[in-house]
């Protein structure tokens, strides 16, 4: 492999001949071989329109020659458009509050720069990372930023997502709501409700999660852009910060705004724990939700077997004619992962201290991948299980004829303690409370059938009162 000599404040290194990344990047690569993992291709390109959007401030302002200007903008405009990603092999798990990243696009972006106006890589005479690329420009303030930024497109996305996980499952509450079944509280049995009832409540959980991530998406829009070093926009014109909070609402079509407090959007990460928060509650839903699916389809023979799942792959290598709720399962597993992106993010967020939070790229990695993980779940949970669940009339028929349960709804013609009395005598005798009813003479099958009717049981009110006068107890 050929090489060539680049220096740094430390020395001189090797760098490979054909990379477009530095000697800062090298430094990096050979001080963080920890996760393997790559910086997310979300924060790449939203890096990249930072430095598009600060090289157009600079030309603005006329603190950068048009030439060199003009490049860079082209460089960063390709790597926005998905080229040289491969050139950022510095792994996300780095000191230096994102340094290592920002100097990577720094030297990615210089020395394609320098290639279109026909110098060689390295040649930073030209084009050079620091003097050029980040002019007027801090780690501090422009990693922060293309994190909030990420973050912005991909909690839309989930929201976005989210709505249509939502329209999946109003629609099965709408294809449900005749099916009448037992409820279940403490994993006892309760009173009735119909299934679409309970895919309307799955439903509702999941429209209060996107209304909420939309709100919160406000609530990132406020970045230290021209803040700099610890937010006081030393070595950044006033006019430049203007310009480059302009420019870059125009590259990314957001609603970017520059923090009243430049010092506050510096040091502190807490808008990230919140946001966090929201995509951890969203979890906990489907978490919920893929749980319930599980419980209500088991079986099929020996469970609640009261819906029926797609069936997706075979579940045994050994047991013929398994299938599991593969679906619901990852579900789980995704929801316990956000769950402890959440934690590692809250931690991160007080591990800032004085002008900065050191810990920025764990923020990073964890917030970006939460999302895209929820993103990825909740489609393929509305895709590949919700959309096409079926329904097991005979079985919910079953299990709410054989349970007690419907003596709750007697309770208010025969008394609390008359009602305890029948439900234990149907119990011993293995018998519906419908039959022990009407062989106490206590109801009419006519009255047994207006009760314990759908409409009747799962609204509010006493079960046929209007229909029925109420019994002397």
């Amino acid at each position: 492999m050929l090489y060539r000599i680049e220096r740094d404040l430390l020395g001189e290194m090797e760098v490979p001949k054909d990379v477009y990344y530095g000697i800062h990047t090298v430094r990096a690569i050979k001080n963080f071989p920890v996760s393997h993992f790559k910086i997310p291709e979300e924060l790449i390109i939203a890096l990249a329109q930072v430095k598009e959007a600060c090289a157009r401030a600079n030309l603005r302002t006329g603190l950068l020659d048009k030439r060199i200007g003009d490049a860079i903008i082209m460089a960063a405009q390709e790597i926005q458009q998905g080229a040289l990603h491969d050139q950022f092999p510095v792994d996300p798990f780095q000191g230096g509050a994102g340094t290592s990243t920002n100097m990577n696009m720094n030297e990615v972006i210089a020395n394609r720069a320098i290639e279109f106006l026909g110098g060689t890589k390295g040649d930073y005479s030209i084009v050079h990372p620091i003097e050029h690329v980040n002019l007027s420009q801090s780690t501090n303030d422009v990693y922060p930023t293309s994190v909030k930024i990420a973050a912005i497109k991909l909690v839309i996305r989930l929201s976005e997502t989210l709505a249509k996980l939502q329209g999946a499952l109003q629609e099965k509450e709408s294809a449900f709501a005749g099916i009448l079944k037992l409820g279940r509280t403490e994993m006892q049995d309760a009173v009735p409700l119909t299934l679409g009832q309970e895919f309307g409540a799955y439903a509702e959980a999941i429209a209060r999660d996107r209304w909420r991530l939309y709100k919160v998406e406000e609530r990132l829009r406020q970045v230290n852009l021209g803040g700099t070093a610890v937010g006081t926009g030393l070595n950044a014109k006033r006019e430049y910060i203007s310009a480059a909070i302009e420019e870059l609402q125009n590259i990314t079509g957001l609603g970017i705004a520059r923090a009243e407090n430049m010092v506050d959007a510096t040091q502190n990460a807490d808008v990230f724990v919140e946001v966090s928060g929201l995509i951890k509650a969203s979890s906990v839903n489907l978490f919920k939700i893929a749980g319930d699916l599980r419980l209500l389809s088991s079986g099929p023979l020996g469970g609640l077997g009261e819906i029926v799942l797609p069936k997706r792959q075979e579940g045994s290598s050994i047991m013929p004619n398994k299938v599991n709720p593969v679906i619901t399962e990852m579900v789980t597993q995704i929801s316990l992962q956000v769950f402890g992106f959440d934690y590692v993010i809250t931690m991160a967020a007080s591990l800032g201290q004085l002008e900065l939070n050191a810990f920025m790229p764990v923020i990073a990695f964890n917030i970006i991948n939460a999302l895209k993980l929820m993103i990825n779940a909740s489609e393929i949970f509305k895709n590949h299980c919700i959309e096409g669940i079926m329904p097991d009339k005979e079985r919910c028929s079953r299990w709410l004829e054989e349970s007690l349960c419907l003596v709750t709804a007697l309770a208010p013609y025969i008394g609390h303690e008359k009602a305890g009395e029948l439900a234990r005598k149907a119990q011993m005798e293995k018998k519906t409370i419908k039959e022990v009813a009407m062989e106490l003479n206590l109801f009419t099958e006519e009255e047994l059938n207006i009760i314990f009717s759908p409409q009747e049981v799962t609204r509010p009110g006493i079960p046929g009162e209007k229909k029925l006068k109420k019994k002397d107890r």
